[in-house]
């Protein structure tokens, strides 16, 4: 009974791989089995479009006269619409116009109208693939607003980005900073201020007001209003989608994400930051003084993606900026940039944690192994071969448990012939059966589960790299032999036809992976087998291991054929490298015939004292025996 378990375990182990695998591949992808919420969903999308078209219409035909500031009856005409702000329609700058500011690693557009940005462009990478000449740009083309929305002393309801702001560039040092301000009077408006520094992706992005104490109504916050269209930057646009989300802090470094879907939404309290994070990129806003609550909202857009090419989500955030003192005072930052961990972890805001890198050990391996290793190969040496030798490391350093585990499975096949002959044995007797078979395991000196032991020390690891390398922003548009992108799938050929879970291209290096897979199950199966007695009345684990063989390479084949190509090669060389060290093993050390010597000699020596566990598992096997002979007088 006792090797039974082990069989099953090794079963088990096999089937909680795969689990992890489909998880892994389905574990972000939105539903769209619901006709009518998609339906709902597109109406929204279309009735928001809308209102934005309306919203501009009614704003081009403001009053707007650029004459004189303070012209009493241009006043009198524009407080019918505007109240306490109409003198931010008599301004010079209240018109259709930009300034723009920038540095060596970004360039942003701001607008007069609304005061926001209505353009973020990355000048150092370019979308869907090297050397196509389109550089990344976040926002761009109407994709964004920012709102504030004012509620006024009597009783009006504007909103900010429709407002005119006056623009004022200044430069302190190699700083350059842009005031936008939109006025109420001369010394009275609602500020914006962005400062940016050189060679940095973040803005410093600060809102206040001055004098507005009797203009709004300070009885409740203003609310702030962001939304973000994500555009497509990536040559997949599968795993774009799958790993774009809105991202938060909130509550003293408590980490969260918003799920996607028709209508839903999150309410967290004190936020310090809101991340838009697309698959490589992100937009973050962040503040020193968190939000005491707020409204957060992502959006799936694609639902065919053979038509849905152009955005990828929908995200929108709803904070709340307090008055004090009858005024807003906000510190807060805007980050435009790659979703580097090493970049995003430099600006120590906790920025890092939108890479999804696992929860608990996962999260732990990743952040304290396989970054800080990767990160020293690659600054040396080409990303393929980084990857090569990365892997390389990491399986020689799991050499010892693989050696473990094939020592435990030679012990058991040691002790086949005897584990057999007591099955025959106690053929009528499962009890007696398993007694027996755990006094010759103790005697032997053979732990039946130490096979499995050193198998699940291995899972982490391994669902670790399938967080580690699909987050990797190093290997993005990264060659290496045929592959022009490792983050990407490797196509070698592209098929005229989609094949579904697999995909219209066929990807070589999950080929190469799931050959690998094969061989090395092919390798160990047998062994396996033999280390593990057929028992009654238990599943034939010898066929089941026959079709594992077939199903792992399969699996492999169609889940990673849209996966980035670095995932693949790790899992291509790490089943070559694992084949290779069972080979030595079990050819140059392990020597079976040493192994049985070994345990005739243990039978011999008084047996080792049981664990607790044993000891009470063999008292209530006991008991149970006594109980049956005790049935079988009555």
């Amino acid at each position: 009974m006792e090797e039974k378990k082990f069989d099953l375990n090794s079963i088990i182990g096999f089937v909680l791989i795969f689990g992890i695998l489909i998880w892994i591949m389905y574990q972000n992808q939105p539903s769209d089995k619901e006709i009518a919420a998609e339906k709902a969903k597109k109406e929204l999308v279309a009735k928001q479009e809308a209102q934005a078209k309306s919203d501009k219409t009614k704003t081009a035909v403001l009053p707007v006269v650029a004459t004189t500031p303070g012209d009493t009856v241009q006043l009198a005409q524009l407080q019918k619409t505007l109240g306490g702000f109409a003198y931010s329609a008599t301004l010079p700058s209240a018109k259709e116009s930009f300034t723009t500011i920038e540095n060596e690693k970004i360039k942003l557009k701001v607008a007069n109208k609304g005061g926001y940005i209505v353009e973020a462009t990355l000048k150092e990478f370019e979308k869907f693939q090297k050397g196509s000449k389109q550089l990344v740009e976040l926002i761009k083309d109407n994709n964004s607003n920012l709102n504030i929305q004012l509620q006024t002393t009597d009783n009006r309801t504007l909103n900010s980005k429709d407002l005119f702001f006056e623009p004022t560039l200044t430069k302190v040092g190699a700083d350059q900073i842009l005031t936008m301000r939109l006025k109420a009077g001369a010394n009275e408006f609602l500020e914006y201020k962005y400062i940016l520094k050189p060679n940095e992706y973040l803005v410093g992005f600060d809102v206040r007001s001055q004098g507005l104490n009797k203009i709004l109504n300070s009885s409740k916050p203003l609310d702030l209003v962001w939304d973000l269209k994500s555009y497509r930057n990536e040559k997949s646009i599968s795993i774009e989608k799958r790993y774009a989300q809105l991202e938060y802090e909130y509550e003293d470094e408590k980490y969260s994400s918003v799920s996607d879907g028709t209508a839903k939404e999150d309410t967290p309290e004190k936020v310090s930051y809101v991340a838009f994070k697309q698959h490589f990129f992100t937009a973050i806003l962040a503040t020193d003084k968190p939000f005491e609550k707020s409204k957060l909202q992502s959006d799936a857009l694609v639902k065919d993606e053979k038509i849905d090419t152009t955005f990828i989500k929908q995200f929108k955030a709803t904070v709340p900026l307090a008055f004090s003192n009858g005024e807003v005072d906000y510190k807060m930052s805007w980050y435009f940039g790659p979703a580097d961990y090493k970049v995003l972890k430099a600006y120590d805001k906790n920025f890092e944690k939108i890479i999804p890198l696992g929860w608990g050990i996962f999260g732990w391996i990743n952040q304290w192994i396989f970054i800080p290793l990767f990160g020293f190969l690659s600054s040396y040496i080409a990303y393929g071969i980084a990857i090569i030798i990365f892997t390389i490391i990491i399986k020689l350093a799991m050499s010892p448990i693989t050696y473990k585990s094939f020592l435990s499975q030679a012990k058991m096949k040691v002790l086949r012939p005897e584990i057999t002959e007591l099955g025959e044995k106690f053929k009528k007797d499962p009890m007696k059966k398993q007694q027996e078979t755990m006094k010759l395991y103790n005697k032997a000196g053979v732990n039946p589960m130490a096979g499995c032991i050193p198998a699940l020390i291995q899972l982490p690891f391994m669902y670790a790299s399938f967080q580690f390398f699909p987050s990797a922003f190093e290997l993005r548009q990264k060659s290496f032999l045929w592959a022009d992108d490792l983050s990407s799938f490797d196509a070698v050929v592209n098929l005229p036809f989609h094949i579904p879970l697999y995909g219209d291209h066929i990807s070589l290096f999950p080929i190469l992976a799931a050959i690998a897979i094969f061989f090395y199950m092919k390798m160990t199966s047998g062994d396996q087998q033999m280390a593990a007695p057929q028992q009654e009345g238990m599943p034939d684990m010898a066929k089941m291991m026959k079709i594992m063989i077939y199903v792992s390479p399969l699996m492999m084949l169609i889940f990673f054929n849209s996966y980035g190509a670095g995932l693949s090669l790790y899992n291509f060389i790490s089943n070559l490298i694992t084949i290779g060290i069972m080979f030595v093993i079990k050819n140059y050390i392990v020597d079976t015939d040493k192994i049985h010597a070994q345990i005739q000699e243990n039978k011999l020596k008084e047996p080792k004292k049981q664990s607790k566990f044993q000891q009470r598992l063999q008292e209530v096997m006991e008991q149970q025996e006594a109980a049956k002979g005790q049935n079988k007088k009555k």
